[in-house]
């Protein structure tokens, strides 16, 4: 495989322990933190169906949140290059997990963009740049599951 390599460094803190450790299931807190040097730390749990803070971020949100976010870096800078003027840019992606056992994985993201761009850009283009954007998408091109994305293109009201 060709090309320059990037490495990413990220720390993880389980900070859950209420006296007792991992005595019991019930006995330890989900709570973490995400740090990364030079940048805020991220509260974490997991989700509240698997006795999580539901105040705190979770795994499951945040790999859609990368996902969505990888989509509309490429996708930003893909309608520059097609001379898309893009004003606003407002996502809301959903993932799907499923549960088995022990184990489980997500079945599907749908992301759901709503972008905003100026009279003179050409509709066609910034719809065709998402799909562009699914194929430049570092994120979705790593998972193993079908990343959907159902823009919605809005013209600027001048």
């Amino acid at each position: 495989m060709s090309g320059h390599r990037h490495h990413y460094r990220v720390a993880v803190e389980w900070t859950g322990n209420h006296g007792t450790g991992t005595d019991g299931y019930r006995n330890y807190g989900r709570e973490h933190v995400v740090r990364v040097d030079g940048k805020a730390d991220i509260a974490g749990s997991a989700d509240p169906a698997f006795r999580g803070d539901a105040g705190r971020h979770n795994p499951e949100e945040m790999l859609v949140a990368a996902l969505s976010a990888c989509h509309m870096l490429a996708y930003l800078h893909l309608a520059t290059l097609a001379g898309v003027v893009v004003t606003a840019y407002a996502d809301t992606a959903e993932g799907t997990m499923r549960t088995e056992g022990n184990g489980g994985r997500f079945t599907e993201v749908v992301l759901r963009p709503v972008v905003t761009i100026m009279p003179a850009s050409d509709p066609a283009k910034a719809r065709a740049a998402h799909e562009d954007a699914h194929h430049g998408c570092f994120i979705a091109g790593s998972v193993n599951f079908p990343v959907r994305c159902e823009p919605r293109i809005v013209v600027h009201a001048s």
